[in-house]
């Protein structure tokens, strides 16, 4: 038998779906903001443009040219001129202090930043030696206008790093987690035969793109050929007039805001025109406001568990019917990974015992930027070690535990704040929680739980207390409950909680 073709014939990146749409559906809208929409033929044109205009800068393949902006149209153009040219986009994120920042750049050490008038004095602030600043108010139009629009030339390998996306973690500075083109493509085709969405959907990118919420499903999107909405920030008012006038395959919502889009669906009277999904996370949220949202929406609710470095792939195959309240949290592993869970000598554990989640899959990250320390220890055996507890169970099914690296260890006993938090999640009362550990002169450590109680609602931690002991091992029921405002618990840039925050501002040093 002859081989008639190599391995690189069956190449395909972000860039040559762009180019593809562009020729075969020119006129169909691509992205939107609230001022203006671009076809695909239109976003195509300024795409080679912007990429001319970085080749008469002087980048060259390889190099990295970092964005420091809220959600924006050339936000998106940028991603794509960079998937044309070979080169990588580090999404800095605005919400670090200038020290972070300062060390964000410094770790990818970009040929140019493109940097809009709002963050304009945060990148002052920040420490740099970037040669070149491009303000984006100011400047980027006139780059687009000077450079020629012709498809660059030139072959880019999909294993190539597209974007750093920059991972918060819970200690230490920001790591850079390298995302290939093929892995964004991977990702794409997850979105498309996992849930189901196609051309005909939009989706509404809110959420910052320095997050992989937003980067990867708008680049997820435009691979299929659908539209994105570009919104800066969760604005709830026009977030659900997007949802009564376009049909969307995912909406996202977050920890932290989804009892505003409830208000603010119920305050409009939305009704949806069509949403195949919303949510993400579920663990994390009240089981009441997943059922209340699901029901407003008609959609279901995604039971999910991915991350920066993954995608959404590992356990991210189950949805929660609408306007129902979950009885179960267990997830669907993917078809698109394999997953083992390990001891911590590399050994699969049985059913029923926890254990780290390790990856293999097309949608994995390439490593972190410049951390090879990191990435032999997280890539040891050849699987990415998550970092993330899960238990599997007799029908394949898997329920998160909690972050291997965040334990409660009291009196000899392991807890997981997860399995306290998922108990004060279900009660009615509840709106949020977080358990975070505590120094005990007794045990070693003790749970503690921080909670928010809904608007009306006496605050009865009493209750709360009974519940916990009603569904726990008496070692792990909080030792005390401290009720805050929902607007107080510290959160990162995906919405979840920071116990280690909580710690620092609440619990005080370590004694």
């Amino acid at each position: 038998m002859t081989i008639a073709a190599s391995g690189a014939t069956f190449q395909f990146s972000v860039a040559d779906a762009l180019t593809k749409h562009a020729a075969l559906r020119p006129e169909v809208i691509a992205v939107e903001d609230a001022a203006k929409g671009l076809s695909y033929r239109e976003l195509n044109t300024r795409v080679n443009r912007l990429a001319h205009a970085l080749l008469a800068h002087g980048v060259k393949r390889g190099d990295r040219v970092a964005i420091l902006s809220e959600n924006c149209i050339p936000y998106i153009e940028l991603e794509l001129a960079a998937a044309k040219l070979g080169v990588i986009v580090p999404c800095l994120n605005w919400r670090l202090s200038a020290g972070e920042l300062s060390h964000c750049i410094g770790l990818t050490s970009p040929a140019m930043i493109f940097v809009s008038d709002r963050f304009a004095a945060a990148l002052q602030r920040a420490a740099h030696s970037v040669a070149r600043v491009v303000h984006i108010e100011r400047e980027y139009e006139g780059l687009l206008a000077a450079s020629l629009d012709e498809e660059p030339t030139g072959h880019v390998d999909p294993e190539e790093g597209l974007v750093i996306l920059y991972t918060s973690g819970t200690t230490g500075l920001p790591k850079g987690a390298v995302i290939s083109q093929r892995a964004m493509m991977a990702r794409a085709m997850c979105f498309a035969v996992q849930y189901g969405i196609g051309p005909d959907d939009s989706y509404v990118a809110w959420s910052p793109f320095f997050h992989m919420a937003a980067t990867d499903f708008s680049l997820a999107t435009l691979i299929i050929g659908g539209k994105v909405i570009v919104q800066d920030g969760l604005d709830v008012d026009r977030l659900c007039a997007t949802i009564q006038r376009e049909r969307i395959g995912w909406l996202v919502a977050m920890p932290g805001m989804i009892d505003g889009l409830i208000d603010g669906l119920r305050r409009n009277g939305t009704r949806p025109r069509g949403v195949k999904l919303v949510g993400a996370m579920a663990d994390l949220v009240p089981l009441q406001q997943i059922a209340e949202l699901t029901r407003l929406l008609n959609a279901p609710y995604l039971n999910s568990f991915g991350a920066t470095e993954t995608g959404l792939a590992p356990a991210s195959a189950a949805l929660l019917a609408p306007g129902v309240l979950p009885t179960s949290l267990a997830k669907q592993e993917s078809g698109f990974c394999r997953v083992r869970l390990v001891d911590a000598d590399d050994r699969d554990v049985p059913v029923g015992t926890p254990g780290e989640a390790a990856l293999r899959g097309p949608t994995l990250f390439s490593g972190y930027w410049n951390a090879p320390d990191v990435n032999a220890h997280d890539f040891r055996g050849g699987w990415f070690h998550m970092g993330d507890l899960f238990v599997r169970h007799d029908d394949g099914t898997l329920d998160f535990v909690d972050r291997a690296k965040y334990l409660i260890k009291s009196g000899g006993e392991n807890i997981y704040p997860a399995e306290i938090e998922r108990v004060l999640l279900a009660h009615e009362a509840v709106a949020d929680a977080a358990v975070v550990r505590q120094r005990d002169e007794r045990w070693g450590e003790v749970p503690v739980a921080f909670v928010a109680f809904k608007p009306g609602v006496d605050a009865d931690t009493a209750a709360l207390a009974a519940s916990c002991r009603e569904q726990l091992a008496g070692y792990k029921v909080p030792k005390s409950f401290r009720v805050v405002e929902v607007a107080a618990f510290p959160r990162s840039s995906t919405g979840k909680i920071q116990r280690h925050e909580i710690e620092r501002m609440w619990l005080g040093p370590p004694s």
